[in-house]
């Protein structure tokens, strides 16, 4: 099946959208991008999507050049034209097409559709194993398209026998490169970095819903209280919930998926499900 997406107002076969290689996402990857799914061909939680897709924009100046409502009629058009039930849609608005390779100038919009890879349960079937990295994300509070980092480091990850990484600075705890981080302590306290990240929907939703049950703290986490903490889960959009038994090496409480992951699990999917 041929899909279809919009470059600009044009809405073209997949495989013929294309970019003039003097933007400024080709000339200096400078550009942001949101990311949500669809469950049903219903769009889930795309007001919180949008929010932060305008407020990227907005801190990296760039105009959208479009009302909320025009992008809500382009993603409507998109979502009927390629009539994917379970998908992962991707807006992205680059720097322009600049005459110099580095003004500022009209910012070109791209919307993409994608069949969405792992189906959304509220059952935990797989594991990771993260390493740790020092890094500082540039404009963490962004989602930009900067990457480089992450694709720079997965061949170190592959060597590591591990699934991905988790960024620290100076000793304090940040994210993953697509995904945020918690962690359960000993006492039973659900943790999340407070600073210098992105903060995901999916981690919004998680604290929203681990606050009728559990003691939260959003707050600095340090390097070191990793080893001591029962358990360790990252979030996102794609990912869900997907528990980290291994950190560096070693195992994050007993090495086992925790009751806290999975009870959040099994919330979460429920709130995706009614969602829309």
């Amino acid at each position: 099946m041929e899909l279809f997406s919009f470059v600009n107002d044009a809405l073209v076969p997949a495989g013929q959208a294309s970019l003039l290689i003097g933007d400024l996402a080709i000339q200096r990857g400078y550009g942001i991008f949101d990311f949500f799914k669809t469950l049903d061909h219903r769009p889930i939680y795309l007001d919180d999507h949008l929010d932060r897709f305008f407020a990227s924009a907005a801190a990296m100046r760039l105009e959208v050049g479009k009302t909320r409502e025009q992008l809500r009629a382009m993603l409507t058009t998109l979502i009927e034209k390629n009539g994917i039930a379970d998908s992962g849609m991707r807006i992205e608005l680059t720097g322009g097409y600049s005459p110099d390779g580095y003004t500022l100038t009209q910012p070109n919009l791209i919307i993409q559709q994608q069949p969405l890879g792992t189906p959304v349960t509220a059952e935990l079937h797989k594991s990771i194993r993260l390493i740790t990295h020092p890094h500082q994300r540039q404009l963490p509070g962004i989602k930009t398209i900067d990457y480089l980092m992450a694709i720079w480091l997965a061949p170190v990850i592959r060597e590591a026998a591990a699934d991905d990484v988790l960024y620290h600075w100076n000793g304090v705890v940040a994210e993953c490169p697509r995904s945020n981080f918690f962690i359960v302590t000993a006492e039973g306290v659900l943790v999340t970095p407070a600073r210098d990240i992105l903060k995901g929907i999916t981690r919004m939703k998680i604290l929203e819903a681990a606050g009728a049950r559990l003691r939260v703290e959003v707050r600095e986490l340090r390097l070191e209280e990793l080893r001591s903490a029962k358990e360790a889960f990252i979030t996102s959009t794609t990912k869900h919930i997907l528990p980290a038994t291994q950190i560096d090496g070693l195992p994050v409480g007993d090495g086992a998926v925790g009751p806290v992951a999975r009870w959040l699990s099994e919330e979460l999917y429920e709130l995706v499900r009614k969602a829309g």
